[in-house]
């Protein structure tokens, strides 16, 4: 069967309160055809949640007919008002005896039942939003000081310290000036906190390549959807002189020298913390309303964007085009 080309995730859509988490998911894919042309007629898509392992027993099965946009970029809602149920009920999923995985199935002729572009994907991440209703039998809001332990999708975050503003023990948060620049995004890994620093300011003005070599594919080491360090450096040692991922690994904002042009799913969370971003720093050092490189290789000739003004998650263009914008980061 053919693959299906997917860029993004499953994504939860986040709960506004622990009694009020939203029964379902936002799952974005780009579709392309066996010629690797975009796909941008309706299709049919069954979805399904598998338990364990990429072939494991599905817990949840349902199906949908929406069209991608001009970009082959398909948004849907898993449970959501579009979905039909063949299988299993959402909302009884138990998160916690995961890993879990989201197989899905694609059918580009009529009637949109023979599904002929798979893939399967790992939830990566704990929906805690799904997850909170029933951890350690919490109905209602945590007092401040509770000492909580999470675990599930073959991950522990122990402790879970819920402080008096309502947090999670994690001592820095989005929009904070720290490590030479701007906190994007912070999380924690058994027990150790982690964040995505983005610089104070853009690289360039969209006046740099991807990279200087526009026909020669690096391959694996660049291809990388979370690793924009791991890219910057296979891009760095195949250009010739120049490149998006050079201006990054040469900055020395803070005094630090180990920035880099992010990787595609690092961008998108520069995107999503872009207003408290702007907020602090202002129209002119925040993020631009334009499109910024990242360092995810696409292809021989094309790599991947993301425009912070088109409602798109990804797309790729030409390595030559000097339209995109460089935002360096580093990890904390």
């Amino acid at each position: 069967m053919r693959k299906l080309f997917t860029f993004l995730a499953a994504m939860l859509i986040m709960a506004t309160g622990w009694t009020q988490s939203p029964q379902k998911m936002t799952y974005q894919a780009v579709v392309r055809d066996a010629t690797n042309h975009l796909v941008t007629t309706q299709i049919g898509m069954q979805i399904s949640i598998l338990q364990s392992t990429s072939t494991g027993t599905a817990v949840y099965i349902e199906t949908q007919t929406p069209t991608p946009n001009s970009n082959g970029l398909v948004t849907i809602e898993i449970n959501g008002a579009l979905s039909t149920v063949s299988f299993g009920t959402f909302s009884a999923i138990d998160w916690s005896a995961g890993p879990y995985f989201i197989k899905t199935e694609i059918a580009t002729a009529v009637p949109l039942t023979t599904y002929t572009i798979t893939g399967t994907s790992q939830i990566l991440s704990v929906p805690y939003a799904l997850y909170a209703k029933t951890v350690a039998g919490i109905d209602g809001k945590v007092s401040a000081g509770t000492n909580i332990t999470i675990t599930g999708l073959g991950t522990s975050v122990s402790p879970y310290v819920v402080n008096a503003a309502g947090g999670s023990g994690i001592a820095h948060y989005v929009g904070e000036l720290y490590g030479g620049g701007i906190v994007v995004s912070v999380w924690k890994t058994s027990g150790v906190e982690h964040g995505l620093i983005a610089s104070l300011v853009d690289m360039s003005a969209g006046v740099v390549a991807w990279s200087d070599v526009t026909s020669t594919q690096i391959g694996l080491t660049a291809e990388s959807q979370i690793n924009g360090q791991t890219n910057t450096t296979a891009i760095v040692a195949q250009q010739t002189s120049t490149s998006a991922a050079q201006l990054c690994k040469s900055f020395n904002g803070g005094g630090f020298s180990d920035w880099y042009l992010p990787a595609i799913w690092e961008l998108n969370e520069c995107y999503k913390a872009a207003l408290v971003v702007n907020n602090i720093l202002g129209g002119v050092d925040g993020f631009r309303f334009d499109y910024y490189w990242s360092s995810t290789e696409a292809s021989a000739s094309e790599a991947y964007y993301l425009g912070f003004h088109t409602n798109i998650f990804a797309s790729n263009a030409q390595k030559s085009n000097v339209a995109g914008r460089v935002r360096a980061i580093r990890q904390f």
